[in-house]
């Protein structure tokens, strides 16, 4: 009789498999679209480990005894190391640069130029005589959007600058208060699935909808599989999610097969009472699939 897999534990989204040396952003192997592809999967991997140990050791569980204490740390030494070993983060950014290059399609700026264009927003800034304000989330490169310079006034920031004219910045850490209702639009592509804590996920999308402008425009890109194959997240189920922090969908795009999903939401002006009441339902993790699915989940 075959072994129960009911209890076997499944790899997240981001998963790599073992550490292999010959994945090292190192010649010309770097740019071939199949290695770059395992390098970030292992940082998220390496990453997401390293957040759940550091918040390990800072709460400093005494129930959990001086013996696993002592092994989260040795743990975190091998995390750690494991990410300067594949070239630390400034490996991962010209990973994702790489990425993003026009002979792989270049980025998902394109997909939110256009949308931005079908809902004649150059037109409206025109008219209004003052550019669209744009935050762009994890900017890996400053120029996203020079062909836009005219209408679209672009802060691009990142959590490990790799270019001078990107704001060195942590979203999270960003001053709520200072920024609230400030900007006309928010750029995440690639953002929330490299975030190792599902709630803080949900934070910085809490965040965003409080620094958007009244109907202000929120553009969020993720690899498809983070929706379509995950154990507790369906497109509706992050939809829904979306609508109780208080965003109406606009315009969203994926194929079947495809890597990428995108969508572009606008801030609404849902009564306080009713977008949290509906905060509940997305605390928790809800199981939506079984088999070999992920684990990716953005939880409120």
């Amino acid at each position: 009789m075959p072994k129960s897999r009911k209890n076997k534990r499944k790899a997240p989204v981001t998963s790599a498999g073992p550490f292999d040396r010959s994945s090292l952003p190192s010649g010309s192997a770097s740019h071939r679209p199949g290695a770059t592809r395992t390098i970030i999967r292992r940082f998220h991997v390496l990453i997401k480990r390293q957040t759940q140990l550091q918040h390990l050791l800072r709460d400093g569980d005494t129930k959990k005894g001086k013996g696993p204490m002592t092994a989260a740390r040795a743990e975190l030494a091998e995390v750690e190391r494991g990410i300067e070993e594949l070239g630390g983060l400034a490996a991962y950014q010209r990973m994702s640069t790489i990425g993003q290059s026009k002979d792989r399609g270049g980025g998902s700026e394109k997909i939110f130029i256009g949308w931005l264009r079908e809902l004649e927003t150059p037109e409206e800034v025109k008219r209004k005589g003052v550019k669209l304000r744009l935050l762009e989330v994890g900017a890996l490169k400053p120029d996203n959007y020079s062909s836009c310079q005219t209408w679209i006034e672009v802060t691009p920031i990142d959590l490990h600058s790799q270019h001078p004219n990107i704001q060195e910045q942590d979203f999270l850490l960003m001053d709520s208060e200072e920024h609230r209702e400030k900007w006309d639009a928010i750029s995440m592509s690639l953002v929330l699935n490299f975030v190792p804590d599902a709630k803080n996920r949900g934070r910085m999308l809490k965040l965003a909808h409080n620094m958007l402008r009244p109907s202000g425009l929120l553009f969020v890109a993720l690899p498809l599989p983070c929706i379509m194959n995950s154990r507790y997240t369906t497109a509706e189920h992050y939809e829904g999610l979306m609508y109780a922090i208080g965003f109406e969908k606009l315009l969203s795009r994926w194929k079947d097969g495809g890597k990428m999903a995108y969508w572009l939401f606008r801030r609404s002006r849902l009564s306080t009472s009713a977008t949290y009441q509906k905060h509940a339902l997305y605390e928790k993790k809800t199981v939506f699939r079984t088999g070999d699915r992920n684990n990716f989940v953005i939880l409120l």
